[in-house]
């Protein structure tokens, strides 16, 4: 197993020249940054978004359905750079820097309790989405990182989203987020 590091970043997201591993950024509350990429598609005049399902054996959030492709941003990495790399591990998906429409930043400070430890994350993350029309058998899943995907239409994500219908670990207002974007950007919705 190697050790994974990650930019201790200030509140802006910019790395601060130092450098933590991940495991101690999760255990002690560190800032450090991420890649959130939602894969969106137009079917019969309805957006649909790419969910994940999260691997039973992650040690975040086992088995919740996620943000199409995110990832923590090693050391000396950019959050674009992170992006594409995510998207083609995760998802088998290539793409280009240009496909990818920026939302919006994030911080995320949240703490919650996982296989009986503190679970502390602390996190600066671009939001990205990207228009991909890909079946889900098309997509070559990381079986260590999630057990399936699924296309969901974009209304009906935000209500099961808000009144947790579904095992999720979305949030609310990265979704408001992203529809603001897509209503911004395509003024088709």
């Amino acid at each position: 197993f190697q050790m994974e590091w990650l930019d201790i970043v200030d509140e802006k997201g910019n790395p601060t020249g130092k450098t933590v591993g991940r495991t101690k950024a999760h255990r002690e509350g560190i800032l450090h940054r991420t890649s959130h990429v939602w894969l969106v598609r137009e079917r019969q005049g309805n957006i649909e978004l790419l969910l994940q399902r999260r691997s039973d054996e992650k040690d975040s959030y086992p088995g919740c359905y996620d943000i199409s492709s995110a990832g923590h941003i090693p050391a000396g990495c950019g959050f674009l750079e992170s992006a594409l790399r995510e998207l083609l591990e995760e998802l088998g998906v290539e793409a280009e820097e240009e496909e990818f429409i920026f939302c919006g930043q994030r911080r995320i400070c949240h703490d919650e309790y996982f296989h009986g430890e503190l679970f502390k994350d602390r996190q600066i993350s671009n939001v990205y989405y990207i228009w991909k029309d890909l079946e889900p058998e098309q997509f070559s899943i990381q079986k260590e990182e999630l057990s399936g995907v699924r296309w969901m239409e974009l209304r009906e994500c935000m209500r099961k989203v808000c009144t947790n219908e579904m095992k999720h670990c979305i949030a609310v207002e990265e979704l408001q987020m992203l529809v603001k974007t897509l209503k911004e950007r395509e003024k088709t919705l």
